[in-house]
């Protein structure tokens, strides 16, 4: 199995709306993924709860994936690329993690 975890810090505003809200609607896209491309098993989504830490990071994607080909498969589907478009729309850093999970 394939675990991908991103990591955004955002823009304090973008897009016409604050950094919490931004967190907020990512969240929904991020979760709204899972419906829409088949090769995601499982997905999770976390919203920073102590964002008085400059070092912290806003938004926490955690997604697991079957095998190296579904992954690939996610990161060209449209859904993926348009949650993108409004992802670099809104955040200033990214970090993220791709590995192979033993079970």
């Amino acid at each position: 199995m394939i675990r991908h975890i991103v990591m955004w810090k955002l823009k304090e505003e973008a897009s016409g709306a604050t950094k919490e809200k931004n967190a907020e609607k990512l969240k929904l896209i991020l979760e709204g993924l899972r419906t829409n491309i088949d090769e995601i098993k499982a997905v999770e989504v976390g919203l920073q709860i102590n964002p008085d830490n400059d070092e912290a990071y806003d938004v926490v994607l955690i997604c697991d994936f079957e095998n190296k080909l579904d992954f690939q498969m996610y990161t060209r589907n449209p859904h993926h690329k348009k949650a993108i478009r409004f992802i670099e729309s809104v955040t200033e850093k990214r970090r993220f993690v791709d590995y192979l999970v033993d079970l």
